[in-house]
């Protein structure tokens, strides 16, 4: 869980004074004296307050609107975290604007400050790639934003976050095939140095490692030439052979899409799913119900990403205290995994 961040009604309880008093001495409002002005903001100094835009965003107009920014909308995974964030801002009569970053920093602060300049509400920004390093660049964005998945480790302070716990879901992916009896078992990644990259491949390696199975660099297939993700099931499709030559019986697939490509590349080379190879997946789009055989998945709560990361939004509109999120996946089981044939 993140650390709360001291909120106006914090300051107001330390000063003896009124929310409404505190929000005014802020602004620097005429009605409150210069003295009490300057005690509240030393206050807030010594406490560490800092402004998130929200009582800014309420001086201003209401749009109405709530900005969106996704890698592409041509991911599924993309389109069910919107719809999570469409049920709940429809409820709260919001609009909801869509912006694309394509994994691409520069564009993803371009979309955040198209948002701002067009004043909407509040601002969601999808496999954050935008670090402290930034954080000059979006300081002056005056609405709150929430992260979903973020792809930094040092991601700026001012944003909230919904995040999924990669670990744990690699952990249950190969848990998963080592109940099944294999031991050779590969990692299937993408070109990139994405947080969940990482530690997808962090909990991979940390199950062989606790089950005492010996790790083969070979094992671990990653098309990086210059950190550059090319598309998912052509990922899967290119990287696949080279796991097969090295020999797993098991397949742990950084997303449903790559575990796409690996299982036409399997058809391609004659490899029969799950007879001769088993592949797991990650997210649980729709599509895995539909492949042949039917995609095994940990499963990303991904309505559940999108709601919780609206309704931290409205919380942060309505000034509400909120802490950032950790959601749980799950293993789903399906026909692209068996037990090892011996």
């Amino acid at each position: 869980m993140g650390k709360r961040k001291i909120s106006i009604e914090d300051i107001a309880r330390r000063a003896g004074v009124s929310h409404s008093t505190v929000s005014r001495a802020l602004r620097d409002n005429p009605l409150i004296s210069s003295q009490v002005r300057e005690e509240i903001k030393q206050i807030a100094r010594e406490m560490n307050y800092v402004p998130n835009a929200i009582a800014q965003s309420l001086q201003n107009q209401r749009t109405s609107t709530i900005g969106v920014v996704v890698t592409s909308i041509a991911d599924p995974f993309f389109a069910e975290v919107v719809e999570g964030i469409e049920q709940i801002a429809k409820s709260a009569g919001l609009n909801v604007l869509l912006s694309t970053s394509h994994r691409d920093v520069e564009q993803e602060i371009a979309a955040i400050d198209n948002f701002h300049r067009r004043r909407v509400d509040g601002i969601l920004v999808a496999d954050s790639r935008i670090s402290k390093q930034q954080r000059e660049q979006v300081a002056q964005i005056a609405v709150p934003t929430v992260v979903i998945n973020s792809q930094i480790e040092d991601q700026p302070e001012i944003f909230y976050s919904v995040a999924i716990d990669d670990r744990l879901g690699a952990q249950l992916a190969v848990e998963h095939l080592i109940n099944l009896g294999h031991t050779a078992i590969g990692y299937l990644g993408v070109g990139d140095r994405s947080l969940s990259n990482q530690q997808r491949l962090e909990g991979y390696r940390m199950v062989l490692r606790k089950a005492g199975i010996q790790q083969i660099p070979n094992w671990v297939a990653m098309n990086d030439q210059d950190n550059v993700r090319a598309n998912d099931v052509t990922t899967g499709q290119k990287m696949l052979p080279q796991l097969v030559t090295a020999g797993v019986t098991g397949i742990f697939c950084y997303n449903d899409m790559v575990a796409v490509g690996a299982l036409l590349a399997c058809h391609e080379l004659g490899i029969s799913v799950p007879q001769d190879l088993s592949l797991v997946g990650f997210d649980g789009i729709a599509l895995g119900c539909y492949v042949t055989p039917p995609l095994t998945t940990i499963s990303q709560p991904m309505l559940e990403l999108g709601r919780s990361a609206m309704q931290i939004l409205l919380d942060l509109l309505a000034e509400k205290t909120v802490e950032n999120r950790v959601l749980s996946p799950c293993l789903v089981k399906r026909g692209s995994s068996a037990p090892i044939n011996n």
